[in-house]
């Protein structure tokens, strides 16, 4: 893929939805090549939302409610659904992994963020993200295995610069997947070998020879060792010029045309708040006079930073809905908002700290039933979200209006 793969518009969007074939996406979706939706950097900044996708697909297509094209789409309902009940411990290890926190590194290494370990599959992986800001999800499972079994990196330091790499980072998504992964969040951890990329990646990304040649039994030993400094698992350096990690960017380029708040252009105005996940089409109840404004909180962006292709996919589709586009920190947002005569907008755990005190919130719309009890596992939260369900449309019919 190419960075022109995710035009940041409405259509691109629902051309994605048109072109989804469920039957090849359950047959083919662990393949690099595979029939792969490319749709979460949609649902990730709220261009689509879930209802409206499965509604799009199923109007062509009848599914059961157990079609792993359903399942997946209750995998990123699922890592929400844990994020309200944990707040901020999906940033931390929800339970101890294979080895002690100690025994893994603080700092990533060189030469995986330079694309440069002499590993195909894990330097092609690289190479990948930072080109399109996307990566195939079992891309992203064999890149985290490497960096946390085999180069013993601390999951977290590596799901926060993935995250700021990607185009549809979705911190429960990606932070809570990273848990998946480490065995902080699962019960055993996730491990592959040459075997498995032969037989799911193209022959540009197979990796004979390599630390990952050998059998799962040899990986798993690994994994529960403490690395030595005499036995770096690190590979001959790749003939490949090493590449140039982009730069992560805590403030929007100025090329995308935003400006500071300023309260005299909002005074008295009914406002609509639109921030990068919720870049749906503004809603049809808006009356003609209300002002549209787009906005960039400082505070959250100087946490998690983006690459500069999600700005520019984010600021452009924010260009299309609001006539004004600020960034600023949240004291200086909060304040001039205070002169509208009323703020509304859809309610964000991204922006948690913040939003409520801003504006009347509209919920997102959620596929699934919500389930009040935290499920500490996928299995348990999906038999509660879809018990007395058979299909996708018994599933639709459970929302309390349409999808827009």
């Amino acid at each position: 893929m190419n960075p022109e793969t995710f035009p940041p518009t409405r259509d691109a969007a629902l051309a994605r939805v048109h072109a989804v074939r469920p039957s090849d996406y359950a047959r083919s979706r662990n393949a690099i090549e595979g029939a792969v939706t490319g749709l979460s950097p949609y649902i990730t900044h709220g261009l689509l939302s879930l209802p409206a996708v499965l509604a799009g697909v199923t109007a062509k297509h009848s599914l059961d409610v157990q079609h792993k094209f359903v399942f997946e789409l209750g995998w990123r309902e699922y890592f929400r659904h844990v994020w309200s009940f944990r707040g901020k411990e999906i940033f931390e290890s929800l339970h101890e992994g294979l080895l002690p926190q100690t025994s893994y590194s603080a700092l990533l290494p060189a030469d995986i963020r330079q694309a440069a370990t002499g590993i195909p599959v894990i330097d092609q992986a690289v190479r990948t993200l930072y080109s399109t800001g996307y990566l195939h999800n079992h891309a992203r499972m064999w890149l985290a295995s490497y960096i946390v079994h085999l180069r013993k990196v601390c999951w977290r330091v590596a799901a926060d610069w993935m995250y700021g790499h990607l185009l549809d980072g979705d911190l429960a998504s990606n932070h809570l997947s990273w848990q998946w992964v480490a065995a902080t969040g699962s019960r055993k951890p996730y491990l592959f070998n040459a075997d498995n990329v032969a037989r799911y990646a193209p022959s540009n990304w197979h990796s004979p020879g390599s630390v990952i040649d050998t059998s799962y039994e040899a990986l798993d030993r690994i994994a529960r060792q403490p690395l030595r400094p005499s036995r770096d698992v690190a590979q001959t350096p790749s003939s490949s010029p090493a590449l140039v990690e982009p730069p992560l960017l805590s403030e929007p380029p100025s090329v995308l045309g935003w400006t500071a708040p300023n309260p005299a252009a909002i005074a008295g105005r009914d406002v609509w708040l639109v921030h990068p996940w919720n870049l749906a089409d503004l809603p049809d109840s808006l009356c003609t006079d209300t002002l549209v404004v787009g906005i960039f909180v400082r505070d959250f962006h100087h946490l998690w930073p983006w690459n500069a292709l999600r700005w520019k996919f984010v600021a452009s589709r924010m260009a299309e809905l609001a006539s004004l586009r600020w960034y600023g920190d949240a004291d200086a947002i909060g304040a001039a908002l205070q002169g509208a005569r009323q703020v509304r907008s859809t309610k964000e755990p991204h922006l948690e700290p913040w939003l409520a005190g801003w504006a009347i919130c509209e919920t997102a719309p959620a596929l699934f039933p919500a389930v009040d009890r935290r499920c500490d596992s996928f299995s348990q939260w999906w038999t509660r979200a879809t018990r007395g369900m058979r299909t996708a449309a018994d599933l639709l019919g459970t929302l309390p209006k349409p999808a827009r």
